[in-house]
């Protein structure tokens, strides 16, 4: 399976939706979630509270309970415009660390790699059948 490296382009925010531009020198694609995801990624971004805990609070709460690091994500397939992908995770049991590969939304895959800075890649076949969008 044949990885390609994205970044960030940007990060789109209406009423109705945030989208998610990745991409590289070739090609950009979005992907669609609800817009309280962009909210939350505006909060964490100026380092904003929130009046309550979010899920990716939970997460980091998590990982850091469990020793967990966050390795990667792979936005692994895309069928009729609708995304899925994986995230990687190292865990630290006494002297083994394993790998897991855990099948998340997209959304959330992307928040959480925001968030710790991690690479994001996708599988050529994602590339070859996202639609182009020009930024």
């Amino acid at each position: 399976m044949e990885l390609i490296e994205l970044n960030f382009k940007k990060i789109m925010q209406s009423k109705g939706y945030t989208a998610f531009i990745l991409g590289n020198d070739q090609k950009h694609f979005a992907i669609y979630t609800q817009p309280e995801v962009g909210e939350n990624i505006q909060r964490f971004m100026q380092d904003e509270k929130s009046p309550r805990p979010q899920t990716h609070d939970l997460i980091k709460s998590l990982f850091v309970g469990l020793d967990i690091s966050p390795l990667q994500v792979v936005i692994h397939d895309v069928q009729d415009s609708i995304y899925t992908s994986r995230l990687f995770l190292e865990q630290q049991q006494g002297d083994e660390k394993k790998i897991l590969e855990i099948d998340a939304r997209p959304s959330d895959a992307l928040t959480v790699a925001l968030m710790n800075n991690l690479p994001i890649y996708c599988r050529r076949e994602v590339m070859e059948k996202s639609i182009e969008i020009s930024t």
